[in-house]
């Protein structure tokens, strides 16, 4: 049986702050889904989707950004990356190559929750 992930949930003590954030990094106005009442906003990204809402066990910005990270996949790093620097998101790697200048660019930035998230080409695996 093959699995296919199609949906990541980021709990936010203020999930209304941070769906309006990743609302202007996926470039819409309103979340594709919403549950305002109760604190849920959802967006389509691709493939996939983003849940955002209330959980009772995170407060505060996360204190470990580094072990998960969302991954956007876009053709163009860099001018992604100069968007979303004028936006106003928290810059925590500049466009750079890994692995010493193999061609993929990647950049990464934190949420306001202080969460990772990157910007690097679509990649596929070999199976």
């Amino acid at each position: 049986m093959a699995l296919n992930l199609n949906n990541i949930m980021l709990g936010s003590e203020d999930s209304k702050r941070l769906a309006d954030f990743y609302g202007q990094i996926l470039g819409t106005a309103n979340p594709d889904w919403s549950d305002p009442e109760n604190g849920w906003f959802g967006f389509h990204a691709g493939d996939g989707t983003i849940a955002i809402g209330p959980h009772s066990e995170v407060h505060g910005r996360n204190a470990s950004p580094g072990r998960i990270m969302l991954n956007f996949s876009t053709t163009d790093v860099k001018g992604e990356f100069e968007r979303v620097k004028a936006l106003g998101a928290e810059v925590v790697a500049e466009p750079y190559e890994p692995g010493g200048g193999e061609g993929m660019m990647m950049c990464t930035f934190a949420d306001p929750d202080g969460n990772y998230f990157q910007f690097s080409p679509p990649w596929d695996p070999p199976a």
